[in-house]
């Protein structure tokens, strides 16, 4: 059973920095891509940022520049790098990975973590 277990949230002032990790464990034998998303009171999940296997990244347009998503492969670990950070990034963040598959050749889709609290005060 694959799980993703994140860790690193907590509660900062406006303009400080955070760091969150997702580790994911179990039969694994490759991530596709994995990424980050957020979910405010009263308002849908919405993406963060993204990282596929070999590197790449996409941004949410309201973080680019101040958060930087990372990946080790080895430890099938993403991290999320948030600075300069604003009250309005205040959220439950969730890790997300697309699709895993095992050591046996078997593919599953849309993995999510539990999800960590950011509070960002003023």
């Amino acid at each position: 059973q694959v799980q993703l277990v994140e860790s690193g949230g907590g509660l900062v002032q406006a303009g400080g920095s955070l760091r969150l990790s997702c580790a994911a464990s179990g039969s694994i034998f490759s991530i596709n891509a994995m990424g980050w998303y957020r979910q405010a009171p009263g308002k849908q999940r919405e993406l963060v940022a993204t990282i596929t296997n070999s590197g790449s990244t996409n941004y949410a347009d309201s973080v680019k520049g101040r958060f930087t998503i990372s990946r080790d492969n080895a430890k099938n670990t993403v991290y999320l790098q948030m600075n300069s950070l604003k009250p309005e990034d205040t959220a439950v963040y969730y890790c997300n990975a697309d699709r895993i598959v095992n050591h046996f050749g078997f593919s599953r889709y849309d993995y999510w973590g539990q999800g960590t609290q950011v509070t960002v005060s003023s």
